[in-house]
């Protein structure tokens, strides 16, 4: 089971459901500034994401298996075609029976011959438990027990570190059941409108597929079912809300607090009777959630059940079902017109299901010690560049900037991999048997949660896997950590030019330190609690000031009609900024005060800069686009250079950016935070 969405705060370089382009679309140069993908015909004054990445652009195609393509595509592609080798190399290894199992997981993937001989058998016993169904009771009770499942329902289980108490697990209950992101339910727009068209089209197409007759109207009667629950729960913008979605209750409480559960069935069918106390995300759900459930047909409650457990399992199952799960996912919400290869999908399955296993043999031959060593020495300059400009905060207050000091001092910077590899022994994997082996890790994972409950908290475990191209921060753990795979060119290379590397990575690294001091992540002290280390004073400021960012980010349109919410995205633009104000006042550390050379006609801070512009390098969909401003934290690609350099004085310094500039900001309207 997934951690809770909030927690570890990602960079999410590589966005959902995008893939790479070809690697010649990309030249970064022997010092890594692609000067072939630059626009020179746009002034880097008016717009710099397009200046640096337009040439680029044009020539750029996204392939139609892909909702987009860039640099972060580029690696994921990459390390794709890397751990097929290993897989295919595993297949060969008697010797080791982690090796074995990742063959045998890659070939249930690829034996379609198989898949399509067992059709629905491995989901007939799910199916026939749901069709025995008698009583909305006998619903939520089996939705309890699809905790373990890949099957979602209106309530999800979890455990984490407990916000107020980093050294302890808390089991948790989120809001969920739905196909889509609940704003598709209900936008306005023509856009959420077809969405929803096309959704209850795929579920009816479910439903025949499974032999089941008035497929149509069953699937009208679901997303009914589905709409009411959307309106039901809270907005994305809620649940970032750290502080109203932490209320911990003791289970045995639960009774009273929310009538018309039986929870301690709940809890046992969810493997989580240990649990002494319970957080519930969203209370105001789950009050209403009881009624919801208890009101509706029971005929409805069994089509929603056999349907999501339908729509879980598509993607493994024979081609029809496959295609069913692409024409709605793949092209109605992510705009591609063709699905990936079957072995780009099998790699993913394997790297999700087995993804440590295949780590330490990614690390071993792909991740050098230089490449290690730098990259420890870019993190020593970055915090310290941080630690330093703590004491020159002239809105931070001397109690807070103590306070500060601590936290920091108390980070755990996890650089290319773990320290202890997780073990695989009890995992079941059949090479014949595709959706049991989906079932058996998602089981493999939630148990493994489960039994952490009333155990010590084990803070050398990583949250991704060392292939992974991405980054975050864990508040509870007060951890940055770095995979390997995003520890290489052209985001970072031991060649590259100073510069670059802290434009590029330097900011990325900056970004997840600063995770720690955002409108979350200021709210844990060094230790990983939930406490409120700032003064009244501090925390006046703190909203004035990222109230600017609210409005500079909310400006932007990228999809016509739709613009990106500056409060879902707060955070990771607040990262964005502090991180590329850090990695500059770093690289000025790195340079020991010497001057840095002039490459190419460009100083250091030029070059600096065109780093950070070009490795947010990225071409959409539309359709994708609108499919992140509803759901993701983070800010299209092509924005978040635009909005971060736009508040940097140097920005302004290194290409003399002057009113009238599209890219100028008065100086009272400019965001800075560490600056």
């Amino acid at each position: 089971m997934q951690m809770k969405r909030l927690l570890p705060l990602s960079l999410l370089l590589c966005l959902q459901a995008a893939w790479a382009g070809p690697a010649e679309e990309l030249n970064y140069g022997a010092y890594g500034i692609d000067l072939k993908g630059i626009d020179h015909s746009v002034r880097i004054q008016d717009n710099i994401s397009l200046y640096a990445n337009g040439a680029w652009m044009r020539r750029a195609q996204i392939p139609a298996e892909r909702s987009s393509t860039g640099i972060a595509e580029y690696l994921y592609d990459l390390n794709q075609q890397r751990v097929r080798e290993i897989i295919e190399h595993a297949a060969g290894d008697a010797s080791s029976p982690e090796a074995g199992k990742i063959a045998a997981l890659y070939q249930s993937f690829m034996d379609e011959a198989a898949i399509a001989k067992l059709g629905l058998a491995p989901l007939r016993a799910q199916l026939d438990e749901i069709a025995g169904l008698s009583s909305a009771g006998q619903a939520v009770a089996y939705m309890a027990k699809l905790q373990g499942q890949p099957v979602d329902t209106p309530f999800r289980f979890y455990v984490q570190q407990d916000p107020k108490n980093s050294s302890a697990y808390l089991a948790g209950i989120s809001q969920s059941g739905l196909g889509m992101d609940r704003d598709y339910y209900l936008g306005k727009s023509a856009d959420f409108a077809a969405a929803r068209k096309a959704y209850q089209r795929y579920l009816a197409k479910l439903l025949t597929l499974a032999g089941e007759k008035r497929a149509d109207s069953r699937a009208k009667a679901v997303f009914a079912l589905e709409d009411k629950l959307a309106r039901m729960q809270w907005s994305n913008v809620e649940n970032r809300d750290i502080q109203k979605t932490y209320n911990k209750v003791a289970v045995a409480d639960l009774g009273k607090r929310l009538p018309g559960y039986d929870w301690p069935g709940i809890f046992a069918a969810a493997q989580l009777s240990a649990a002494k106390n319970v957080n519930l995300d969203q209370p105001s759900y789950l009050a209403k959630l009881s009624g919801a459930l208890s009101h509706a047909p029971v005929a409805v409650l069994k089509d929603y059940l056999t349907l999501r457990t339908l729509d879980a399992y598509a993607a493994y199952l024979d081609k029809p079902w496959v295609a069913a799960h692409f024409d709605f996912y793949g092209k109605v919400l992510d705009g591609r017109s063709a699905d990936r290869p079957r072995w780009k999908k099998a790699v993913s399955l394997v790297n999700e299901g087995m993804g440590e296993a295949v780590g330490k043999l990614y690390v071993a031959k792909y991740f050098t010690p230089e490449a290690k060593r730098q990259a420890d020495e870019l993190v020593r300059n970055l915090l310290k560049a941080y630690d330093q400009s703590i004491d020159t905060l002239s809105w931070m207050e001397p109690a807070t900037k103590r306070e500060a000091h601590a936290k920091l001092a108390k980070y755990t910077p996890k650089i290319g991999y773990p320290d202890k590899w997780r073990d695989y022994g009890a995992l079941e994997i059949k090479a014949d048997d595709l959706a049991g082996n989906v079932a058996r890790i998602s089981q493999f994972n939630y148990q493994r949660d489960a039994k952490r409950l009333n155990e010590p908290v084990d803070r050398a475990e990583w949250g991704m896997t060392p292939q992974t191209v991405n980054a975050y921060y864990n508040p509870a753990n007060n951890e940055i950590v770095f995979p390997a795979a995003i520890l290489q060119s052209p985001y970072f290379d031991p060649k590259f030019d100073l510069a670059v590397n802290y434009g590029s990575i330097g900011a990325t690294i900056g970004h997840e330190i600063s995770h720690g001091f955002d409108d979350q992540g200021h709210q844990f002290d060094g230790d990983g609690n939930m406490r409120n280390w700032w003064t009244p004073a501090d925390e006046k400021h703190f909203k004035e000031v990222t109230a600017k960012l609210v409005k500079q980010y909310s400006a932007f349109e990228p999809v016509k009609g739709h613009h990106v919410n500056g409060e879902l995205t707060l955070g990771e633009n607040i990262a964005d900024n502090a991180g590329l104000e850090i990695a500059y006042k770093a690289y000025k550390i790195a340079l020991g005060g010497k001057e840095a050379p002039v490459i190419d006609g460009m100083s250091g801070d030029q070059r600096f800069f065109l780093a950070f512009a070009q490795s947010w390098r990225s071409k959409s969909r539309d359709a994708a686009t609108v499919k992140q401003i509803v759901s993701d934290p983070h800010t299209p690609d092509l924005y978040r250079p635009i909005g971060t350099v736009s508040n940097l004085d140097p920005f302004y310094q290194a290409f003399g950016v002057k009113p009238g500039d599209k890219m100028y900001l008065p100086p009272a309207q400019r965001f800075h935070l560490w600056w």
